[in-house]
């Protein structure tokens, strides 16, 4: 099958893309450095430069199943390396004395176009392909369970994805089918994509539908089952010629991460305190002076990175108690005062821990720390509860963002709660970060049912 006809079809859309953006940073660069530069040395250099830059941060690696903040991701980053691109040109070219200013103005308003035409192009090719039925790739899957199920019905109800799928095999059971059965049905069907489900296939049939694919320029993909290896985010690496895998891959292991994160963390940290805080604190302490005797401030310990215990403060929100180190606030608790209904209610009892984060014993963003003792009883009970402290706690996280804040009224709550926190861990980026704070804020605004 020719790669650019149907199934293919969006071969040309990188190509095209290509032509778009290039088009436009030239265009743009004529009308603000015409009188500084030589057009023809810029045009080359900048093309050159573009292109080497996209390879290298994957600009056009949009598929059509990739999510929207994973397209403004690429583009943030893309914009960046640009941006260093233009300053080494004109700083190598320093006889030009183009303000940095312009720089600026000149990438800004670049990647506001480009990103106009990526999203348009983006939206125009699900409308395209919900409407028309253009610019879709046929699909078969070979296996049937839980999860082929799911698959199925994702091809089905979201045309917008470009998938029409054309069957389902099952290899056990009454009404199974052999191998080459699947396989002239995907040659006579004009399939472009298998998908396999690896739970329900032995070595040899694994090996043949991978022979089968090769042969015959089919993309081939594998469903991972729900027991095993396979359902972890696997790193894959090569000590020397050495094919190593790795379980789980933590973005905040590389040191740049942890750089860009830690940054954030201080000047978030440091701008409510300066802002919110500095004004905040003293209105919040003289309403819970009035109310009940005791400190403003309530000190608890929590374990953090690596296990580590580390002071957790917050606004005191109860009457001074000898159960509140072991016990959770439950909905109707009488410990609770009626200036901390409102302060956990809108989540102003948790602003003193901006003070944690600055100190480093917390992120801004990451799993929420759990009293010790908490830690200690599901550490033994829930599967999995300990990849939480790879990384810094976080003062608001994934799982509270998603339905699983507050009092843990089953171990359903913490199974979920730590599904969401592992998700987190293996897959944090800075936008991540500032997605949950976005959420996080409309949340407190609104005000949240579990938070009591």
């Amino acid at each position: 099958m020719n790669t650019f006809t149907q199934g293919r079809y969006s071969g040309y859309l990188s190509p095209m893309s290509y032509l778009i953006d290039l088009g436009i940073i030239n265009s743009l660069a004529i009308l603000f450095f015409f009188k500084n530069v030589d057009p023809l040395t810029y045009s080359i250099f900048i093309t050159i430069g573009w292109i080497l830059i996209s390879i290298t941060s994957k600009f056009y690696h949009v598929y059509r199943y990739t999510p929207e903040v994973s397209i403004f991701a690429l583009i943030l980053k893309q914009m960046v390396l640009f941006t260093l691109f233009m300053f080494a040109f004109f700083g190598f070219h320093h006889s030009l004395s183009v303000r940095p200013i312009l720089v600026f103005e000149y990438v800004l308003a670049s990647f506001v176009i480009i990103t106009i035409f990526k999203f348009s192009i983006y939206y125009l090719l699900q409308k395209y392909r919900s409407e028309f039925g253009g610019n879709y790739r046929n699909t078969v899957i070979i296996g049937k369970n839980k999860n082929t199920a799911i698959l199925e019905s994702f091809f089905k109800n979201n045309p917008e994805y470009g998938y029409t799928h054309k069957r389902t095999f099952g290899l056990k059971g009454e009404n199974s089918l052999t191998l080459n059965d699947c396989f002239e049905f995907i040659n006579k069907e004009n399939v472009d994509e298998i998908y396999c489900s690896i739970s329900e296939l032995n070595n040899k049939q694994i090996g043949e539908i991978v022979d089968f694919a090769d042969n015959n320029l089919k993309i081939l993909k594998f469903l991972p089952d729900n027991k095993g290896i396979f359902t972890k985010k696997l790193k894959y690496e090569y000590y020397d010629y050495i094919p190593i895998l790795s379980l789980r891959n933590i973005p905040l292991e590389d040191s740049v991460n942890l750089v860009i994160k830690r940054g954030f963390d201080i000047v978030f940290s440091s701008a409510v305190i300066i802002f919110i805080l500095s004004w905040l604190t003293p209105i919040i302490a003289v309403l819970i002076k009035l109310e009940s005797k005791g400190p403003v401030f309530f000190k608890q310990s929590r374990n953090g990175f690596n296990y580590k215990e580390f002071d957790c403060y917050k606004f005191r929100s109860m009457t001074p108690n000898k159960d509140a180190h072991l016990h959770q606030a439950t909905r109707g608790d009488q410990r609770v005062t009626k200036v901390g209904k409102f302060i956990r209610k809108t989540s102003i009892d948790e602003l003193p821990q901006f003070f944690n984060v600055l100190f480093g014993d917390m992120s801004v963003v990451g799993p929420r720390p759990h009293m010790v003792s908490h830690t200690n009883m599901y550490a033994k009970r829930i599967d999995k509860f300990m990849v939480r402290h790879f990384v810094k706690p976080g003062i608001t996280g994934l799982a509270q963002t998603s339905g699983f804040r507050g009092e843990v009224e089953t171990d359903k709550d913490i199974i979920g709660r730590v599904k969401y926190d592992i998700f987190y861990i293996e897959n944090w980026s800075l936008l991540l970060d500032l997605k949950i704070i976005i959420q996080t804020a409309r949340n407190a605004i609104r005000g949240e049912e579990k938070a009591y």
